[in-house]
């Protein structure tokens, strides 16, 4: 098959496309590197199967021409990262929500498949656990910046949705739920390679709030084993499916967990979230998926230990450095609705 990913030199997206590529697939990345990076895809420029094209689904002709060529679509573009959301909210909803619709435009036009990424933010403050794709989602006021993020989101489910049922434009959209692994960077906020970094370099491991706040971690290979099965499975279009890790614990715990997995001797701060992004900053006590839906669809449960994936993110940072990059010069990824600081 024939793959066009946005924002695939980010971090979900090249670990994607390697995937997609090993299995012989064609594959078409697009990226403005925003928040992407080379460093993420190369070592695959020199793949036979692969073009890459650095630019932004805002270019219109060209996204027309890659989503005409494709046979299906992974659309990942997105402003993620809570200090990008709070900082640029404009950008935050115009990036997502125009983005979203130019790529179900064209690839209405042939009916292409199209995969949109959403993300377990859209749950809100709903204490419904575990979440469940047909759960009511508790979101807060308007003049609280932080929201933005999970409405432009929850609006480009019900765009994607509409195409589906207006225009009969095969969908699937997925809710990622704190997506972890190799190649994510803590630029944006985000908290496990954040934890890690700072242990790794025995400096402090700053928590934002109280640390109470808790959630689930999903391994970036299970996420693409999730994906390439949703892709796979013709009962999937049309569904809104979770894809996450059940097993929670605190950011606090984390902490805790990531110094112990380092042997680590780094103190544990704790910010004020009105210190660390804006005065008033709301926040998800839990954030727990229910997977079943995405079990009874695929056959498939994501149950990488959170152990297994802090290993793995220090290797990473461990060679980068061997290799003489510093770990917290890293290039950025896009890691597509992962952990930050205070747990999003």
């Amino acid at each position: 098959m024939r793959f066009l990913i946005t924002g695939g030199a980010g971090f979900i997206g090249s670990h994607l496309a390697e995937r997609l590529l090993d299995r012989g697939d064609r594959v078409v990345l697009l990226d403005n590197l925003s928040t992407g990076s080379m460093d993420n895809i190369r070592h695959l420029k020199s793949h036979a199967q692969l073009q890459y094209h650095l630019d932004g689904i805002e270019n219109r002709q060209l996204v027309a021409e890659l989503v005409d060529d494709a046979d299906a679509v992974i659309h990942l573009a997105a402003a993620v990262g809570v200090k990008l959301i709070v900082e640029s909210p404009v950008r935050t909803i115009e990036t997502n929500v125009n983005g979203t619709q130019m790529i179900l435009e064209a690839a209405a036009k042939k009916r292409k498949l199209v995969v949109t990424a959403s993300t377990s933010e859209v749950y809100g403050k709903s204490t419904n656990i575990p979440f469940r794709e047909d759960s009511d989602l508790v979101l807060g006021p308007t003049t609280k910046g932080r929201w933005s993020y999970a409405a432009s989101k929850a609006l480009d489910e019900f765009l994607a949705l509409s195409y589906w049922k207006e225009k009969k434009l095969p969908v699937i959209v997925v809710r990622f739920f704190n997506t972890v692994g190799p190649r994510q960077t803590g630029r944006y906020g985000m908290v496990l390679p954040n934890f890690v970094k700072s242990a790794l370099d025995n400096a402090p491991i700053s928590i934002y709030g109280d640390g109470k706040q808790s959630r689930c971690f999903c391994d970036v290979r299970d996420t693409v084993e999730s994906l390439l099965r949703l892709i796979d499975t013709p009962r999937a279009v049309g569904e809104v499916v979770n894809i996450g890790n059940t097993e929670e614990i605190s950011i606090e715990g984390l902490a805790q967990r990531v110094k112990q997995r380092t042997n680590s001797n780094s103190a544990i701060e704790f910010i004020p979230y009105d210190q660390a992004y804006e005065p008033g900053f709301e926040d998800m006590m839990r954030r727990v998926p229910s997977v079943d839906k995405l079990h009874a669809i695929t056959g498939f449960r994501p149950q990488t230990s959170l152990n297994e994936i802090i290993d793995r993110v220090a290797a990473f940072f461990r060679d980068r450095a061997s290799a003489g990059v510093a770990a917290g010069s890293a290039a950025p990824s896009v890691p597509t609705r992962a952990a930050t600081s205070s747990g999003i």
